[in-house]
C-alpha cells in the first residue's frame, strides 16, 4: 500500500480557478468546467487510458510529471490517482510508482467473481480447474445484440465452460463476445491459456473488463446444464446474468453463469 500524503494546499473539492487552467493533450474535457479539479485530471487520464497511452500493466508518469503536464499541483493527480487506484484501474507499488492494473494481478483477478467457498476465501482452493466445452462464431440473436450494442445478425462468438473446484464442477458459464475486437480466439487458444480469461482479453484484444453489471435470480437446471454441473433436476441453482464493459462503458462481454451453491455462497460488498 501506498504510503499517506499530508494534506496538499488546494482542496479535493475547489472550484477550477483556483489553479490554473488544464492544457489537455489533444482532446476536450469530457467533464463540465464547474467539476472539482481532480476529478478533471481524473477525466483526462481516463482519455489516456481508453486511447492506449498506456498499456495493461505498464507504469504510468509520475505524480511529479502528470502535474506539470496538466499545469496543476501534485496534490491534484495524488487525489485523482487515488481514484483510479480506487476504481481498480491503477495500482500503487511502493518504491516503484503506479502502473496500469491488469486482471493477472492477484488483487484483481478475482474481482467479478463473488462465489466463495464456505470455508476458506477466495484463494483457498487454488485457481480453478477449467474445461472449454465450446467456442464457435455465431450470428447475434435480438437478446445479445441489445446487450453488447450490436445488431441482430451482427457475428459474436459464443463460448461455453466449466470451472470446478477440488474437481467439482461448480460454475457453468456461456459467454458471448462481440465477433470484430476478438478475431482470432479459438478453443484452442482458450485451452492453452493458465491465466484469467480477462487477463487473456487484454494481453491479446486489448481489451480490458473495467465494470460490470449483474442481475441474479434462483433456477432449476435443464437437461444439459444438470449434465455439466453433475446435479439433479431439482438442485437450485444460482442464475447471475452479467455484462461486463471496458472503458467509456462500451459492453464487451455477456455472461451467463450457474452456479452450485450447495457448499459456495455468493457474497458482495456493498458501500
Amino acid at each position: 500500500m501506498a504510503a499517506m500524503h499530508p494534506p496538499v494546499s488546494d482542496s479535493a473539492t475547489a472550484p477550477v480557478t483556483q489553479e490554473p487552467a488544464i492544457s489537455a493533450p489533444s482532446t476536450p474535457l469530457a467533464t463540465p468546467a464547474f467539476s472539482p479539479l481532480y476529478q478533471q485530471i481524473k477525466a483526462l487520464l481516463l482519455q489516456s487510458l481508453e486511447a492506449g497511452e498506456w498499456k495493461s500493466g505498464a507504469a504510468i508518469p509520475s505524480e511529479q510529471e502528470l502535474a506539470a503536464r496538466f499545469k496543476v499541483s501534485q496534490g491534484t493527480v495524488r487525489k485523482a490517482i487515488d481514484e483510479l487506484s480506487i476504481d481498480n484501474l491503477l495500482v500503487r507499488r511502493q518504491g516503484k510508482g503506479t502502473f496500469v492494473a491488469t486482471h493477472a494481478e492477484r488483487q484483481v483477478q478475482y474481482r467479478f467473481l463473488k462465489l466463495l467457498p464456505d470455508e476458506g476465501d477466495a484463494t483457498s482452493e487454488g485457481p480453478a480447474q477449467r474445461q472449454i466445452i465450446d467456442c464457435k462464431r455465431a450470428r447475434a440473436s435480438s437478446d445479445v445484440a441489445r446487450a453488447l450494442g450490436l445488431r441482430a445478425g451482427d457475428p459474436v462468438l459464443q463460448v461455453r465452460r466449466v470451472l470446478s473446484f477440488g474437481g467439482e464442477p461448480t460454475i457453468l458459464e456461456d459467454i458471448w463476445l462481440p465477433g470484430a475486437p476478438f478475431k482470432g480466439l479459438t478453443a484452442e487458444r482458450l485451452r492453452n491459456d493458465s491465466g484469467p480469461m480477462y487477463a487473456l482479453f487484454e494481453s491479446e484484444f486489448g481489451v480490458r473488463m473495467v465494470r460490470a453489471e449483474e442481475k441474479l435470480r434462483a433456477v432449476l437446471p435443464d437437461a444439459t446444464q444438470m449434465e455439466l454441473l453433475a446435479v439433479a433436476a431439482n438442485t437450485p441453482l444460482l442464475r447471475v446474468d452479467r455484462i461486463s464493459f471496458t472503458y467509456n462503458d462500451a459492453p464487451m462481454e455477456m455472461r451467463q453463469c450457474l452456479y452450485r451453491t450447495d457448499k459456495h455462497h455468493y457474497r458482495n460488498e456493498l458501500h
